[in-house]
């Protein structure tokens, strides 16, 4: 520690407070709002500049919310964090990952990850799965002074081995800094608001140009030439777009932490939504980890079955759900059962076993993969379909191979397990059926056991089940049929799980995994969505992008909804910010193009902003709803926002040029306008709110009361240079909004991107 060589690395979970506040403080938009807001103090008056406040709000809201997430995300990430077993003078400790020092002698059981790359120094059967950094998803055998490597984790067996390399010399680290780093994944929603962002951006320049231009050449007053030019740059930004997403984002994080659930990545919230197939590992998902021995049937009577099944129990010091079963039953080893050679249990062989010399070698494992169809093989099948899980009991003479079946095994005894169903999986599974989200069962188990849980909870064709081992291995369309028409498989292996996930998402998918086991860690890590169980392996929580930390099944339906609202809720205020850019856009050009005046002063555009998007938003960005997401989030957009943003600059424009007769004032004329503005973007926000309940209503209507203060109350009216008063040129503005609106009405529904 003295020498700082400890594994300090960077959490991945957050982003770090200055990176927080770059973020946030430091963008274009800022830069641009900040530059024209000291133009218009320069050249205008101090009401014009209200829109500078614009990047404090942003900056505020946006780094107290993300700070808010990222103490949610930091104070789960340690909870999720397992201890690491280290032996120090000769006693067994716990520490936490970053406590590794160089040369720590590191204990490593099934499941376990390798946080730091080191030498085997002890290995009792040890297996360690290196496909996240090689590929390659057959296990490998690890010896003493064989190496391994970080970023991979032990499927099997028993070990230790000596830190050679931790903190950033790590390999896994320096393979891949950027997985070690708070980074987001990419996203449909994401990538479609960053393009609005950069074509907004590209058109500034020319817009912008062409309006100063036209103003300076149209007005003796360069003070009002350069806050119609403003006005019309700044309406055009979508100013609070980008900070309404990250807001909806944080507190999503937010809400899921309080419910005990990690979200390793924010854009994980977006997938949560869009997933359309669940595909659930039944041990530790439908059932809770732990299970029961129930019935030990003898095959024979001259063999020592339970003296077998209790040595067999007592071989691994880290033992699974099986092994802790058997343990609680036979609490002690009878004498003469000491092992000789053992192959402990992986996933992919579902047998384990030892050799205990003169009492001859004992294999435990599923019955249709130590035998052949036969008698003792039929009785398995009709236990397995009473919806308990069996295992064979085998002695074998000929040894322990070191990965194939046992050759000419004798069946010994039967053995029955009880899986303890979690109460609240039938309703999560009726959740996910109402909301069209098509789960998948896919277990390890017997096809049969897995069936009769399967149907017990109701699930629609858990009757029938497939054996995996059936299933086409060098046909993924055959695969993605059978995968499509059929819920519950057995018999699958770890890489038959990551082979299911690719052909469902090739069929177009977007497929959730859950797990809790090192089986299941190459599916999650390939799945759109991984979720890992709290009380899984290491290594499964740590590809996963949510974990749900307290264990809970009944999480789910929290999940999806929260990601189905961020979702629905984003797209609708992306709307209302992007029909602003358009009739900025719009008007910008037309009045470059005319040499006309800029029909409205900053301090206008911010009233109407504020009113009919920026107070809406903070309300409509986070409200509940389960709207399923639709594929097509940008030109769905773009169908909206173009021919409303049309629609409104055409009704500015128009009441503008109607009110000017010649005798009117330039703040009269923009009275009208303004009229026109704040009836026509209300209307598009009363179409973005809908279905209008009670506190919609409310919202919308009281945007509409502010506005008619604002034009009432004489200081309010003053500050905001409003001057109404001409009845005829009043009503005309407002009958040209109530046209363009009708006509916005009829857009939206001809385009059909707004759901009623």
């Amino acid at each position: 520690m003295a020498r700082a060589r400890t594994n300090d690395v960077p959490r991945r979970s957050s982003r770090s407070l200055s990176a927080i506040f770059r973020a946030n403080v430091l963008t274009l938009f800022n830069l641009v709002i900040g530059v024209l807001s000291v133009l218009v103090l320069v050249f205008g008056e101090w009401q014009d500049v209200m829109f500078g406040l614009i990047i404090v709000a942003n900056a505020l809201i946006g780094i107290v919310q993300e700070l808010r997430a990222k103490r949610t995300l930091d104070r789960l990430a340690v909870i999720n964090e397992a201890p690491v077993r280290v032996r120090r003078a000769g006693r067994e400790e716990r520490i936490e990952a970053p406590d590794i020092v160089l040369g720590d002698l590191i204990l490593l059981g099934p499941g376990e990850r390798l946080l730091v790359d080191g030498e085997v120094v002890e290995s009792d059967g040890l297996e360690v799965d290196e496909s996240l950094l090689t590929g390659e998803a057959d296990p490998v055998h690890k010896r003493p002074g064989d190496g391994v490597l970080s970023g991979s984790f032990a499927v099997a067996g028993s070990g230790s081995f000596v830190a050679t390399k931790v903190g950033t010399d790590a390999y896994a680290v320096r393979l891949a800094e950027e997985a070690s780093t708070f980074h987001l994944a990419r996203s449909e929603l994401r990538d479609g608001i960053a393009g609005f962002i950069k074509y907004v951006t590209w058109l500034l320049v020319p817009v912008g140009g062409l309006l100063l231009y036209s103003q300076l050449s149209n007005s003796a007053d360069l003070g009002t030439a350069v806050t119609g030019a403003v006005a019309g740059i700044v309406t055009m930004i979508p100013e609070g777009l980008v900070l309404m997403t990250s807001i909806a984002f944080a507190v999503g994080v937010v809400r899921l932490g309080r419910r005990k659930c990690l979200v390793q990545e924010l854009p994980a919230i977006e997938g949560l939504a869009r997933v359309d197939v669940l595909c659930l590992d039944k041990t530790g998902t439908l059932t809770s980890g732990g299970m029961d021995l129930g019935q030990v049937l003898p095959l024979r009577d001259d063999q020592p079955a339970e003296a077998a099944l209790a040595a067999l129990a007592h071989l691994d010091q880290r033992p699974n759900a099986t092994a802790e079963a058997l343990r609680a039953r036979y609490p002690r080893i009878e004498d003469g059962w000491a092992a000789r050679a053992t192959v402990p249990f992986s996933s992919a062989r579902k047998w384990s076993g030892a050799d205990f010399g003169e009492r001859g070698a004992w294999v435990l494992g599923a019955p249709d993969v130590l035998l052949d169809a036969g008698e003792c093989h039929d009785r398995a099948a009709e236990l397995a379909a009473a919806g308990t899980r069996v295992l064979l009991l085998c002695r074998t003479d000929d040894g322990l191979p070191a990965g194939a079946t046992p050759a000419r095994p004798e069946p010994v005894a039967l053995v029955t397990f009880t899986q303890r169903v979690r109460p609240d999986a039938r309703d999560t599974l009726r959740y996910f059926e109402e909301q069209g989200v098509t789960v998948k069962i896919i277990s390890g188990d017997n096809p049969d056991t897995v069936s009769a849980i399967a149907t017990g909870l109701g699930i629609p064709g858990g009757e029938r089940s497939i054996d995996a081992r059936t299933l086409p291995h060098d046909d993924p369309g055959k695969l993605g049929e059978l995968l499509d028409t059929h819920t519950v498989f057995g018999r699958v292996t770890p890489r038959q799980k990551r082979a299911f996930v690719a052909a469902l998402q090739a069929r177009g998918h977007t497929v959730a995994m859950t797990g809790d086991g090192v089986n299941d860690v190459l599916a999650l890590k390939d799945a759109d969505l991984g979720i890992a169980m709290g009380a899984g392996s290491p290594a499964t929580k740590a590809v996963a992008q949510v974990v749900l930390l307290d264990d809970r099944f009944a999480t789910l339906p929290h999940l999806v909804g929260e990601g189905r609202r961020v979702l629905a809720n984003i797209e609708r205020v992306s709307h209302l910010f992007l029909v602003k850019s358009f009739y900025a856009i719009v008007l910008s050009v037309i009045v470059g193009l005319t040499g006309t005046m800029f029909p409205f002063a900053p301090r206008h555009s911010t009233l109407t902003n504020a009113l009919t998007i920026g107070i809406p938003v903070l309300f409509l960005a986070l409200t509940p709803t389960l709207e399923r997401p639709r594929p097509g989030f940008v030109p769905r957009v773009l169908r909206f926002a173009v021919p409303a943003g049309v629609l409104c600059a055409a009704a500015v424009l128009l009441a503008f040029w109607s009110a000017h007769d010649g005798t009117t004032t330039l703040v009269e004329t923009q009275t009208a306008a303004v009229l026109a503005l704040f009836l026509t973007t209300w209307w598009v926000l009363v179409l973005i709110a809908r279905p209008l309940n009670w506190w919609r209503t409310v919202l919308v209507g009281s945007m509409a009361v502010l506005f008619a203060v604002s034009l009432t109350l004489p200081f309010v009216r003053e500050f905001f240079a409003l001057r109404p008063g001409d009845v005829a040129r009043d009503l005309t503005a407002v009958g040209i909004a109530v046209v363009a609106a009708a006509a916005i009405g009829i857009a939206v529904r001809l385009a059909g991107t707004l759901r009623p």
